[in-house]
This record gives C-alpha cells, sequence and structure tokens, in this order.
C-alpha cells in the first residue's frame, strides 16, 4: 500500500510518499505560493532534489502537480497515480470528531465550524479537501486530528472553570494539539527508557510549541488547549492570554475583535514580543548584538517553557526523561540549556558539551542525572501514515 501524507498551509502544499510494507518514504516534495502568479515546487526522489516552478492555482491543482512529479517517467517513483491508495492529512481541529476519519461531508462541516479556534489551519484543510474530493472522487481521503491522541486526558485537565454547557454545547475545552508529534515521542521513548509505564515530558517546540506529559506513552496533560493559539508563545501566535484584556485593546486601538484576535494570532508571540522575527534564530542572533527586545523574547519563551514544565512534572509526580523535539528542540541548543539551567535539585541536569554536539537523537544529560534529557527528531508523517493505513484496511 502506497500513502500520500499532506501537511497544509493556507498558500502550501507539502507531502510525503510511503510505502506501507515496509514503511519505507519514496518521495517527498512540495508547492509554495500557491495561488500567486507563479509557485515554487520541488520533489526529492532518493535523495535527488528537483526544483521548478509552475502555475499552481488551488491545492487540488498543487495534487494533480504533485502526482505528476511522482509519475514522471523519467524522475518519478511511479508508473500511474492509482498505485496511491489513499491520502492522510495531519488535520488539527474536527471538534466533536477527533482521532482518525474519513473525510465526509459531515467531517468537513464540522471542521469548518471549528475554523475561529484554528484560523491558521482549519479553512485551508476544509478548502483542499472538498476540492480534492471533486477533482478525485475515487481516492480516499483520511483525517487523523491532533486532538486524537489527548483523549485520554483526565477530565480534571481537559476542562476550564466556566459554565458546563460551553463545554457540552460548544466543544469549549482543552483539546491539545501536535499529537502527532507527541504520539512518536511516546512510541519511541518506550523503547529508549528500561522503566516500566515511564512518565516522559514531551517538548515539541518550534513554529508552535506545546508540552506534553504522558505515562507509558499515554498522554496525560497537554499545554494548548481549545485552540492552538493557546499555551507557550509560538512564533507569531500569543500562547496563554487573559482574555479579559480584549475589551480594553479594542476600547484603546479602535479595532475590532476579529482585527485584536488576527494580531493575536498572527503578530504575537516571540514576534510581537521582538518586533523582529519569530524565529530564535533571529532573536538569538539580534541579542547576542545587544537587542533587548529580541532578548526578552526569548526569555519569555523559556520562562513559559519552564513554567508549564514544572506543573507536568507535579502532575506526573517526577519523569523518567524530558525530550526535546520539533525545529527549536531539535536545533536550539541555547533554548535547551536555557530551560534545563538550574534543575540539578529536581534531579534534571544538563551536559553542556553534549548539548553542544548534538547529532540526530541524542543523550544529553549527564551521567548522574536522575531524569534523562534526551533530543529526538520528530516524525509526524509516519504516524499519519500508520493510522490511514489502519483505517483503510478497516
Amino acid at each position: 500500500m502506497k500513502l500520500l501524507i499532506a501537511n497544509l498551509g493556507s498558500t502550501s502544499f507539502k507531502y510525503r510518499l510511503f510505502e506501507m510494507s515496509t514503511e519505507t518514504q519514496l518521495a517527498q516534495g512540495g508547492i509554495d505560493r500557491i495561488g500567486d502568479k507563479i509557485s515554487d515546487c520541488f520533489v526529492e526522489i532518493d535523495g535527488v532534489r528537483n526544483e521548478s516552478q509552475a502555475v499552481v492555482e488551488d491545492h487540488s491543482v498543487a495534487v494533480q502537480k504533485c502526482l505528476d512529479q511522482l509519475t514522471d517517467p523519467n524522475k518519478g517513483c511511479l508508473k500511474s497515480a492509482a498505485e496511491v491508495s489513499g491520502i492522510g492529512f495531519k488535520a488539527v481541529h474536527g471538534g466533536s470528531y477527533s482521532g482518525v476519519q474519513l473525510v465526509t461531508p459531515d467531517v468537513l462541516n464540522e471542521m469548518e465550524s471549528m475554523a475561529q479556534a484554528a484560523p491558521a489551519h482549519n479553512p485551508p484543510y476544509v478548502s483542499a479537501m472538498r476540492l480534492l474530493g471533486k477533482q478525485f472522487p475515487d481516492l480516499p481521503m483520511v483525517a487523523a486530528f491532533e486532538t486524537g491522541f489527548h483523549q485520554t486526558i483526565a477530565d480534571a485537565q481537559r476542562y476550564y472553570a466556566a459554565p458546563r454547557r460551553w463545554a457540552d454545547q460548544f466543544q469549549v475545552k482543552k483539546w491539545g494539539f501536535h499529537g502527532a508529534s507527541h504520539r512518536f515521542i511516546g512510541e519511541r521513548m518506550q523503547q529508549l527508557l528500561s522503566a516500566e509505564q515511564p512518565r516522559v515530558i514531551s517538548c515539541h517546540l518550534g513554529g508552535s510549541s506545546s508540552l506534553c506529559a504522558m505515562r507509558d506513552g499515554v498522554s496525560v496533560a497537554n499545554t494548548l488547549g481549545m485552540s492552538p493559539q493557546t499555551g507557550i508563545p509560538h512564533n507569531n501566535r500569543v500562547g496563554d492570554f487573559d482574555p479579559f484584556a480584549l475589551p480594553i485593546v479594542m476600547r484603546e486601538t479602535g479595532q475590532s475583535l476579529d482585527e485584536v484576535l488576527d494580531d493575536l494570532a498572527n503578530q504575537s508571540g516571540l514576534l510581537g514580543l521582538s518586533g523582529i522575527s519569530g524565529d530564535c534564530r533571529d532573536l538569538e542572533e539580534a541579542a547576542d548584538a545587544g537587542n533587548q527586545d529580541a532578548k526578552l523574547a526569548l526569555d519569555v519563551f523559556v520562562a513559559e517553557i519552564r513554567r508549564h514544565l514544572g506543573g507536568l512534572l507535579l502532575q506526573l509526580g517526577g519523569a523518567e526523561a524530558i525530550v526535546f523535539t520539533g525545529g527549536i528542540g531539535e536545533n536550539g541548543t541555547a533554548i535547551r540549556a536555557a530551560v534545563c539551567e538550574s534543575l540539578s535539585e529536581l534531579g534534571i541536569q544538563l551536559d553542556a558539551e553534549r548539548n553542544q554536539s548534538v547529532d540526530n537523537e541524542a543523550l544529553v544529560s549527564t551521567d548522574s542525572s536522575k531524569v534523562q534529557i534526551w533530543v529526538v527528531p520528530t516524525n509526524e508523517e509516519i504516524v499519519v501514515a500508520r493510522q490511514t493505513k489502519l483505517l483503510l484496511e478497516g
């Protein structure tokens, strides 16, 4: 069975093609600037990368372009598009639909109703899925919702202290996200740790960030709530924020609610605090050059990670391992050091030399550290591929 795994943005389409009998990645590719006058395309097969430009009006055209790349008689790895058994989507928020679902009109309608909670994710997914359903009616589509992994979280960790009917009628509760990434880390740490029912805190740090507490690979708590906008500050999203500040900002700026929410979703986080960038690499360079706003953004980011890390340690009653993953988690040497600084009394000791020389998967704690500290590259796509395969096989 060959499966295409899709990761969509509002103007982008990224994919990986897997042969599921061996879980081998056959190809990866992507298209950026969908809908512009010209779009950037790439495909990589057997380590050979080919780049091109084309007119790509929408996501259905992007998928057709992807299939053309994969079936190219000279550079492709498929004889025909009919070899693809289905498309799996790393979907975000399905409201009352969670876990792994065949994409149906009811699922799409529910995703659409959650668009205000996931404005950067749900609209492009819904639009693309509808287009693809018309363009490729015989190709099964599967949505693997990020919220699915967190269905095991207890009610005490899922409910807001708000009117109960909001949760029952409007799905206003702490759903949790980054499910594919945290699931992968949980499964990998069960292989790496000798403890029975290991307690693990997965720190997925990247463009968007969250921490997840797991016991024996099962989610116990996640720092994200009703939407992917919450929790730790993100590159351009606010993170935790007091809603009672909204009317004050609206009064003082003259902005509408939608305009303020757009600022919180797109002009906040590390970008909003620094005024420079939402990328930690840019901020570290600027902070080293003396920019105090960049330093503040990094300090707030680290402080919030540590605050949530402490809460999850208490939730689990300790941990066998803390894992850093995601773009920042895997590559942010200074961020890892700052998060773990002065935690030796909690049994958390980072080895400075190991932390500096990380290459792929690595143990970066000292030999005497009670809690192991790991850097583990995540693989969300293979998780979604496995989930898609199981559903399609019934």
